[in-house]
């Protein structure tokens, strides 16, 4: 009974704030009404009342409205300011007693509150803004107006500068991505398995080929090849239609297959130490020194040698090191290195997209193709050797981890921290963000989240994106399939956008254990 008494106590105090809300006008409302009576303004959705804060603050709800709407509130000081409904709530003086009697016949009463996040306004100089003082309780609530959305979010449309993703959700206006922030800020795509990452990277990959960057992309599962042929889905809201970029992609494997070409480096281009960090061994002090000769003494022969030629250069001279030798004839076996690799010009060619196929590769091995590359890639864009460009990491986990070393992981966290003075961009891609490096993960300028539900990956992604409120923590939970929150590149606030499809076919799709045509 304690607990129906403060039910009805709490339904009643709501429903006389809500109920007083019309008689609340102000000296300072009334002159916004005047300033406004002559523009066409929306139906007002309902009045802010009781206590109201700078950041946020309710609102009686007297049509419809649903959770993530952009509104808008008449500020005294600021003007028209943006905001969103964080959450509803359907206030009731129905209580757990009058449920329990079957014949009740007691008018059940009903408010609807909401509570509004505030975005801001963009200033004299275009700057986003939160008002520093408070809005007035009565003031009226609005839907906001499209333009208006768009000149505060400030959601761009500069299609030769930005990449398109898809669609403001409710609102049906474009979202795009600056480029040149993509790539300098870097990017990482968080999902749980299934959620969708791998297909948005793809629509931004797809746009990186049409403005014609430079891509390289660490394929583990052999998926991004199919990027090659056009996808079946045409949807004209989204004005896209297939295509695919089979003129965009060079690919290179470990394996033999259709379109790829085999991946080799040079094994000259390591020192004494490189080839060391490839066994990642502890016994550096006694095998360092063996190492350093024979390379000395096989340089002096030879222009270009291999591995075997290595070997036979340590154990000739009975200098002989049998864990040295283990670990040179194992990495001759894997079959990377060659006295002649790919060149540079071969590997990467300018508005093209490299694809390394690892599919079927042993960890270790990948973990040493992506040690190559990113240090490949790095030096050669400090030199300014290769054109700017965005490496593409997919299950970035497996290769920067948190609180385990991995052979790849110093060369990615390097990128991460200085690729952007070089124009290197780094796009990780994640199925497990509490399992990627912190410093990896910081530096990422742009967020793209689609449904997580791990808490521990919540949390890792609630410390790292800017702006997240605990209503977007939630949407994060619930996330339809095709619906991702972005922020970064631009969008100043996290924002819900309708994942738009896919040109190309998606490699990545899940694999049908019962086809349709078993369909009663």
């Amino acid at each position: 009974m304690i607990l129906d008494q403060e039910t009805e106590n709490s339904f009643e105090t709501d429903k006389n704030a809500i109920a007083t809300l019309p008689k609340a006008e102000t000296a300072e409302k009334q002159t916004a009404e005047e300033v406004h009576e002559s523009e066409e303004r929306p139906e007002s959705i309902g009045t802010i009342y009781g206590d109201v804060g700078t950041n946020e603050f309710k609102f009686s709800v007297l049509t419809k409205a649903e959770r993530s709407d952009y509104i808008s509130v008449d500020h005294p000081d600021c003007g028209p300011v943006l905001c969103q409904v964080s959450s509803i709530i359907r206030k009731t003086n129905y209580t757990l007693d009058k449920s329990l009697k079957a014949d009740s016949d007691d008018e059940i009463e009903e408010k609807l509150s909401a509570q509004a996040d505030v975005i801001g306004y963009r200033d004299d100089k275009g700057l986003l803004q939160i008002p520093r003082t408070t809005f007035k309780a009565g003031s009226e609530v609005y839907t906001a107006d499209p333009q208006f959305i768009k000149k505060v979010l400030g959601l761009k449309t500069n299609p030769k500068k930005c990449a398109y993703i898809g669609l403001l959700r409710g609102y049906d206006m474009p979202l795009m991505l600056d480029i040149n922030e993509l790539v300098q800020r870097h990017v990482c795509i968080l999902a749980k398995t299934g959620g969708g990452k791998s297909y948005i990277s793809g629509d931004i990959i797809e746009e990186l080929m049409k403005h014609d960057v430079t891509c390289v992309i660490i394929d583990p599962h052999g998926e991004y090849g199919a990027m090659r042929n056009p996808g079946t889905s045409e949807d004209p809201k989204f004005n896209v239609s297939p295509h695919g970029y089979d003129d965009k992609i060079i690919e290179f494997g470990m394996t033999d297959g259709p379109n790829i070409k085999p991946l080799r480096f040079t094994f000259k281009s390591l020192d004494a130490r490189d080839i060391l960090d490839l066994f990642q061994t502890g016994d550096v002090r006694n095998q360092l020194p063996v190492l350093k000769k024979a390379l000395d003494s096989l340089r002096e022969k030879k222009d270009l040698y291999s591995i075997k030629d290595l070997i036979e250069e340590i154990t000739s001279e009975g200098r002989g090191h049998p864990l040295l030798v283990s670990e040179l004839e194992y990495l001759d076996e894997i079959g990377l290195f060659a006295e002649r690799g790919n060149h540079i010009t071969e590997l990467i060619q300018k508005g093209k997209t490299t694809i390394i196929n690892l599919k079927g590769v042993a960890p270790d091995v990948q973990q040493l193709i992506v040690r190559r590359w990113g240090i490949l890639l790095f030096e050669l864009r400090k030199m300014d050797r290769i054109p700017p460009l965005m490496m593409v990491i997919e299950e970035a986990h497996n290769y920067c981890p948190q609180n385990e070393n991995t052979l790849c992981k110093k060369s990615l966290s390097t990128i991460a921290s200085e690729g952007r003075k070089f124009g290197l961009g780094l796009m990780v891609i994640s199925q497990r963000p509490a399992k990627i490096d912190k410093n990896v993960l910081s530096q990422c300028g742009t967020q793209i989240v689609l449904k997580v539900t791990n808490p521990n990956d919540l949390k890792a992604i609630a410390a790292s994106m800017e702006g997240l409120t605990a209503g977007m923590e939630q949407d994060i939970q619930g996330l339809p399939i095709g619906t991702a929150l972005v922020v970064g590149s631009g969008i100043q606030t996290p924002m819900l956008v309708e994942v738009r499809p896919r040109e190309s076919k998606h490699g990545g799709a899940s694999v049908q254990i019962i086809g349709d045509d078993n369909d009663e």
